[in-house]
């Protein structure tokens, strides 16, 4: 296993972002506004609760400590501008696998595919780099931007959770998707 600080050595680069280890003076830019954001953090749990500058100082910190989870800034290459945040929590080292979250703050960069290029970058690093089996996300039914994002990097649907999470004062559905490595084959496990 590699240490988390050996992750974040190397930079994730896509064709216009990169990723990088988020730092704590992001809490104090962009990142406090967007969870502070009922637009943006409408298909997100930490809705429900106050996001102070402290509290996302913290759970940065927490994070960043935790061997089982990589949290990334998303970062447009022209601008050298932070729009969201991608992370890889948690990961199981036994089982090979671990589950995206995804955020795009910056309403700006909506839209424009850097989620799915995101995605698309941390899904390399994951099959190549850590030589994880699967990958795993979820998202409300009604997120049809997450839903196409992970689509297009592979993902597939792979159940619903039917009225699982309120959002907006009712009940929705959670998608759960899965991408499996394609360069793992069951022989190379058993055989």
């Amino acid at each position: 296993m590699i240490s988390n600080d050996e992750h974040f050595q190397t930079f994730m680069v896509g064709e216009r972002l990169y990723l990088r280890k988020l730092r704590i003076s992001d809490v104090n830019g962009n990142y406090y506004h967007w969870m502070n954001d009922p637009e943006v953090t409408q298909y997100l749990e930490s809705r429900f609760y106050p996001n102070s500058i402290d509290k996302l100082i913290e759970y940065v910190k927490e994070k960043i400590a935790d061997k089982n989870n990589i949290f990334l800034a998303i970062v447009l290459k022209e601008k050298d501008q932070h729009i969201g945040n991608i992370k890889l929590d948690p990961i199981n080292w036994i089982h090979r696998r671990g589950d995206i979250g995804i955020i795009i703050g910056e309403k700006s960069c909506w839209g424009k595919g850097y989620a799915s290029e995101a995605i698309g970058v941390l899904v390399k690093y994951s099959f190549q780099k850590l030589n994880l089996h699967k990958l795993t996300a979820g998202c409300y039914a009604l997120n049809s931007g997450a839903l196409k994002a992970f689509q297009k990097k592979g993902f597939e649907i792979e159940g619903s959770l039917k009225k699982h999470s309120l959002c907006n004062g009712r009940y929705v559905d959670v998608v759960q998707l899965g991408l499996i490595n394609p360069s793992k084959k069951e022989s190379q496990i058993f055989g």
